[in-house]
């Protein structure tokens, strides 16, 4: 195969924002204009739960974007913030990024380098500094209103409020107030190497800098007695670990941990967290959705040591390991459809939310997934008839 060395620059000047944010399901809201700005809004169609303005539209190598918070960044910073739904594999972060731009740029896939240049840039952006932001902890008699909006209840927010933290980002100018900030640890030091980040309007982010390789939050219920936690349940955002929580809190003692990925999956997260607590098991709590289900299957694959190959295809998740070729079915529990092929010692397993709803925050919301309602083959066929002969000139 040949050895295609990634160029960030030269890709970044054939991919848009605007291509990426599209993808992502984003779509450009007209009654903001349309010139040098555009404003691109991602809605479930009740609320909207992002909005970014894009300068240079016309220009792909030029375009930067911003959002009214104070954030910015350029198609790489939007890319590395949405990564899991690209669906990619990778060494790294950087591997996967630099996959995700070669496909949009129509390139050949990487035979993956470093562009020294580039990342030893943003990796020296990438540094987190605890100076950068005010910490103050969780007032139990006063909470944010943002925990009750999630359905979250102040019984579990008190419970959990030794892992949580209210932040304020001091070089952000155009907003003083605090936010919601779940901070990143590694192992068992308990330096903070960043934070998961959510505040009204749907507003959700990581601090500059913030760990997303080997750092995760992680709320540990043994009282710091990481040889007791026998279970450890991990979900995609700590908003999900908080409600999986509450919903399951009668069937969970002390001896537990929750963790949030925070919307990526690193394998030195996972490896790290467990590393953390010899004696537990892994659970899968991730989203019903796709990007959830592969994660389950990485994390499987991971801890339990069966180099895999997952891709996804119109018949269902194709899956490549120890000379074998299989298609699991996204319907059943994925663990068992692995054992009719594979050797699987149980190292993980899956507490997920119940079918109807995408994660475990949506279920407590009760927010089901909206159903896609497949026409019968006579509705079909009907229809059909009706655009022919509405197109039938007499």
């Amino acid at each position: 195969m040949t050895d295609y060395k990634i160029n960030f620059r030269e890709l970044k000047s054939k991919v848009g924002i605007d291509d990426v944010a599209y993808d992502l399901g984003y779509k450009l809201d007209k009654k903001a204009g349309v010139g040098r700005y555009i404003e691109l809004v991602l809605s479930d169609g009740r609320t909207k739960s992002d909005t970014i303005i894009i300068s240079n539209p016309n220009n792909k190598a030029a375009q930067t974007f911003f959002r009214r918070d104070g954030s910015k960044g350029d198609v790489v910073t939007l890319i590395r913030e949405n990564l899991n739904a690209f669906n990619v594999s990778g060494k790294d972060e950087w591997h996967r990024i630099a996959k995700v731009l070669a496909r949009f740029a129509n390139a050949p896939e990487p035979e993956y380098h470093e562009d020294r240049e580039y990342v030893r840039s943003a990796k020296v952006d990438a540094v987190f500094d605890s100076a950068r932001y005010e910490v103050k902890p969780i007032d139990t008699n006063k909470l944010p209103p943002l925990f009750a909006q999630r359905g979250l209840s102040a019984e579990t927010v008190q419970a959990l409020s030794p892992f949580i933290s209210l932040i304020r980002d001091k070089k952000n100018e155009k907003f003083e107030g605090f936010n919601i900030g779940f901070p990143y640890t590694q192992g068992e030091d308990e330096t903070v190497k960043g934070y998961e980040i959510r505040g009204y309007g749907g507003y959700k982010s990581k601090a500059a800098g913030s760990n997303s390789n080997s750092a995760a939050w992680v709320a540990d219920l043994s009282g710091g007695n990481s040889e007791a936690v026998k279970r450890v349940f991990f979900c995609e955002s700590a908003f999900d670990a908080m409600a999986f929580y509450q919903m399951n809190r009668l069937q969970l003692s002390s001896d537990v941990a929750l963790v949030s990925l925070g919307g990526t999956f690193s394998d030195g997260q996972i490896t790290g967290v467990m590393q953390r607590f010899p004696q537990a098991k892994a659970y899968d709590c991730f989203d019903n959705d796709l990007a959830g289900r592969i994660y389950g299957l990485r994390m499987l694959a991971l801890l339990e040591e069966i180099p895999m190959k997952i891709n996804k295809t119109n018949e269902g998740i194709l899956v490549e390991a120890k000379g074998k070729r299989f298609v699991l079915n996204q319907d059943r529990s994925l663990a068992a459809q692995l054992s009719e092929h594979l050797n699987i010692r149980y190292r993980t397993g899956q507490w997920l939310p119940p079918k109807a709803f995408k994660d475990w925050n949506d279920c407590l919301l009760n927010k089901p997934m909206e159903r896609i309602i497949t026409p019968h083959k006579e509705e079909r066929e009907q229809n059909l008839a009706e655009r022919r002969n509405a197109g039938l000139k007499v």
